[in-house]
């Protein structure tokens, strides 16, 4: 039984019957306090799942967590860099009319979120690391461009099983 803290009730009490049916989990809340009863495996991606909704990610994109077998990361700004203008290190982040944070998706084949101070990120395990790197580069301050151009230089290449495992 696992308990968790959330900022955004109102999205999971919303969802909690496709949320208790899709991940296999009896979701309960207290005040602000959701707690969690199931087998500890699906315990720990209902876990993910909840705080990738509570971190405000679409209810599509945060089921992918479960059904995809992705992994939910979050990256604090402030760790990676002294300035203290917030407002233009997220603006480089999303980009011109949300294009930067778009062509991100495209390339990382990751989903992005922006809450306050942190970067949510949602995306295959093999695909995380370099969608990591991508966001902390344009926080310490690297050319759009120069990390389009990393991240296509260092693409994930796909695994083909031949059956021969």
């Amino acid at each position: 039984m696992k308990t968790i803290i959330c900022e955004k009730l109102p999205r999971i009490t919303k969802a909690r019957r496709k949320l208790e049916g899709t991940l296999d989990v009896k979701i309960t809340n207290r005040g602000k306090e959701v707690t969690i009863n199931g087998t500890p495996e699906n315990e720990y991606s209902a876990e993910k799942v909840i705080d990738a909704l509570n971190f405000g990610f679409p209810f599509s994109d945060a089921m992918e967590i479960k059904k995809h077998d992705f992994i939910f990361e979050v990256i604090n700004i402030k760790d990676h860099t002294k300035r203290k203008d917030m407002g233009r290190i997220k603006a480089r982040i999303i980009g011109t009319q949300g294009k930067t944070l778009q062509t991100l998706c495209n390339l990382t084949n990751c989903h992005f979120e922006i809450k306050d101070n942190f970067v949510g990120i949602i995306g295959p395990p093999e695909h995380i690391k370099n969608a990591e790197e991508a966001i902390i580069f344009i926080i310490k301050g690297a050319k759009q461009g120069n990390v389009y151009a990393n991240l296509e230089r260092n693409q994930v290449k796909e695994e083909v099983d031949l059956g021969l495992k």
